[in-house]
């Protein structure tokens, strides 16, 4: 095998649109060797694109290196019009085809003419895999995101390897669309209901990624081989492809009426879902849509508008903020204490065993791998604990965890009424119900079982963590752990501090949380702490409407334009109105009439009622249920209030109480409010958290004088 294209050592350089140069580019270099294949089928041309970086960094791709790409395509496409080669491969380094377009380079640009170019140069390079006059392959051997599944897409011919975890095209899921071609491609390839799940169902599912398996059942590879020799039997099935030896079916497209079927019912469910509130799904369904009668060119100059439209909107600058905030960033805590600092947690107690202290119980026992000691009250309850325990277990043998390391995880939970089972524990987490008398006794009773070095953590979603610890010998060891319901899927812990917690309780928290592998956000001990506080401040505004005058069904529709994941009373639903009236009565006694109470919540609850309809088993937003209207009186009068009046009282108040908390402490910098939004409430990546949006609306200039984030952050940098 001989090279025949670049060897240009990797290098980061100035990416062009990078404003003075300030972020260099990993450029990714189109490396190509040509291959003999067997059985004398000729000389396959193989492109690696390779950035030169260890295999853990993702290969991605940015102006130069799709230059570089085109360059090298170009030169083999005049091979392969001379004969020369009788194919083109398409691989990456190990562990990545490649991870997508340089993201950051497209934050930073700052003119329609470089968004534009992006989606040029993109397609200028890829559209030669398809044009070229010889078959091409692409040999998926690692993740494949966006522009690197569309590499993928551009090729005549494609293999993936068996351990390939993520193939996907999550654009929509940040804000834009599949702009080099998997618009248009993908559902030529698979027709629109395969293509509409890749690109609009799976990434507003929580962004989910496709595993090899399900690439090949989709039709979206042809072939699959173990990943130990991928590349070696790619080769040889590339052979027998150009030999005729292997025929490559593919999925029958539907007929147009399905197609225009299909098509309609995905605008209903996006409709339903988010409300006109974010372009991207949207624009990427048209060119979808437009897929089944347009031609490449015509395609391809739609999906340049659609990327040009999008890069340049403040609405992904805020999606790559948060994504960036919540991955990279979120690594590094802000504030945390140094890790060397925290308490080695070899057995972990909890109080109670209900339905948080079982999650919290299974969580710990499955991830930190240690014995988890639980107590309760009496036989009864100890019984309905370790049925719950065992229920939540259950759950995880159906979804595919082997029978032995459940076994494990039950075999690492014990529950007893003896406190002093508890002694032995390093850290010791109260999950108790909500009541700051009962949490300080519970304190109290411990710390004259447990060692004097052990860790005592509350779980305890808005009490003072500093009203449970000041009447204990050692105050300094207590720290809040607020983990969110249900457990195990929310990716969010509260960090609360008080004056007197220790370094070490606090490191220990945060590494407790770490290993969980939980985001943890270091917040000061105020009431509510970040979530809640937000939250109830969202429902007292908005339950404070309907207290005077504003239909219910009017203010539970009022906050669809900013696209969060469920309505006001579905959420009090959702968490149930005991709770929601709790946390408000709590806020209010602490915090004023900022959170005013609610006569017409608390006669729901007294009465027992729903507060919103159940959900109908189509995908319809649960949303709150007009019967409930009689608790509020008749709706009219001076003070009710339209849709657009509504949204305003939830902005302003947000904006007020976001000023507040930073004034207080609560939390170092806006961001850190907005990472709490987003992994603690499912607050969606298009508005950035919380602060990019009331920064481009405007609140946060007009009602506290100053942008909550820093210009550039979050939108459209001034040129």
């Amino acid at each position: 095998m001989t090279d025949t294209a670049t060897t240009t050592p990797p290098t980061d350089r100035p990416a062009a649109g990078h404003p003075g140069g300030a972020r260099p580019e990993r450029v990714t270099h189109a490396l190509v060797r040509d291959v003999t294949l067997p059985d004398g089928a000729g000389t396959l041309a193989l492109v690696t694109l390779d950035n030169g970086l260890d295999p853990a960094v993702p290969t991605t791709l940015g102006l130069i290196g799709l230059r570089e790409l085109r360059t090298a395509l170009l030169t083999l496409h005049r091979r392969a019009a001379d004969g020369e080669i009788v194919a083109v491969g398409v691989t990456g380094k190990p562990n990545y085809l490649a991870a997508g377009a340089d993201l950051t380079a497209a934050s930073l640009m700052v003119s329609q003419s470089e968004a534009r170019e992006l989606g040029e140069v993109g397609h200028a390079a890829f559209r030669l895999l398809g044009e070229m006059a010889v078959p091409t392959f692409a040999y998926i051997n690692g993740v494949a995101l966006g522009g690197g599944f569309e590499v993928a897409l551009n090729c005549t011919y494609r293999t993936i390897a068996g351990d390939v975890q993520a193939v996907g095209l999550p654009e929509t899921f940040l804000g834009l669309v599949p702009g080099w071609g998997g618009c248009f491609l993908l559902p030529q390839l698979v027709g629109v209901r395969r293509a509409l799940d890749l690109i609009i169902n799976r990434p507003l599912a929580g962004n989910r990624m496709t595993k090899a398996a399900a690439v090949l059942e989709l039709g979206c590879a042809d072939a699959l081989f173990h990943p130990a020799d991928f590349l070696e039997q790619s080769i040889v099935w590339t052979a027998d492809v150009l030999a005729g030896r292997v025929t490559v079916h593919r999925p029958e497209l539907e007929s147009a009426s399905e197609w225009d079927a299909i098509v309609a019912s995905t605008r209903d469910l996006l409709d339903q879902r988010l409300h006109g509130s974010r372009p991207a799904p949207y624009r990427a369904l048209d060119l979808v849509s437009a897929a089944r009668t347009s031609d490449r060119d015509t395609a391809f100059a739609a999906e340049e508008d659609a990327l040009t439209d999008l890069i340049m909107s403040d609405g992904l600058r805020a999606s790559l903020y948060a994504f960036d905030l919540t991955t990279r960033r979120s690594r590094k805590p802000a504030g945390a204490p140094a890790e060397e600092l925290a308490r080695p947690v070899r057995t972990v107690g909890i109080v109670g065993a209900g339905l948080m202290a079982g999650q919290l119980a299974v969580l710990i026992a499955q991830r930190l791998r240690v014995p988890v000691v639980m107590r309760e009250i009496n036989d009864e309850r100890v019984a309905a604990g370790l049925d719950g325990i065992r229920a939540i277990v259950g759950m995880l043998t159906k979804k595919g965890i082997a029978a032995d390391e459940t076994n494990r995880i039950l075999g690492s939970i014990s529950v007893s009424t003896d406190l002093r089972s508890l002694a032995e524990a390093d850290l010791v987490i109260e999950a108790v119900t909500e009541v700051l008398e009962l949490k300080q006794r519970v304190f109290a009773e411990l710390e004259d079982v447990i060692a004097t070095d052990a860790i005592l953590a509350t779980n305890t979603s808005a009490l003072s963590v500093t009203e449970m610890a000041k009447h204990l010998r050692h105050p300094e060891r207590v720290v809040g752990l607020h983990f969110f319901n249900p457990v195990a899927q929310m990716p969010l812990v509260e960090v609360v501090r008080t004056a007197s917690s220790s370094d070490q309780a606090v490191a220990t928290a945060f590494a407790v949380a770490k290993k969980l592998r939980k985001t943890a956000v270091g917040v000061e001990d105020h009431p509510g702490f970040v979530v809640n506080r937000l939250l109830l401040r969202m429902l007292a505004e908005v339950v404070g409407t309907v207290e005077n005058g504003t239909p219910v069904t009017v203010a539970d529709v009022a906050l669809r334009p900013l696209g969060i994941p469920m309505s006001p009373f579905a959420l009090i639903q959702l968490v149930g109105p005991q709770v929601a009236l709790h946390v408000l009565d709590l806020l209010h006694t602490n915090l004023g009439d900022r959170f005013p109470l609610s006569p017409g919540l608390e006669r729901l609850l007294a009465e027992g009622r729903r507060v919103a309809g159940a959900p109908d088993g189509h995908g319809a937003e649960l949303s709150a249920d007009p019967a409930i209207q009689d608790v509020f009186g008749e709706p009219g009068g001076p003070a009710a209030l339209d849709e657009a009046g509504v949204l305003d009282a939830v902005l302003t108040g947000l904006t007020e109480e976001i000023g507040l908390m930073l004034d207080e402490g609560v939390v170092a910098s806006a961001d850190q409010i907005d990472l709490c939004m987003i992994m603690g409430a499912n607050w969606p990546l298009y508005l950035g958290g919380i602060s990019p949006y009331l920064d481009r609306t405007g609140y946060s200039q007009k009602l506290l004088g100053r942008r909550l984030l820093p210009d550039g952050v979050a939108n459209v940098p001034t040129p």
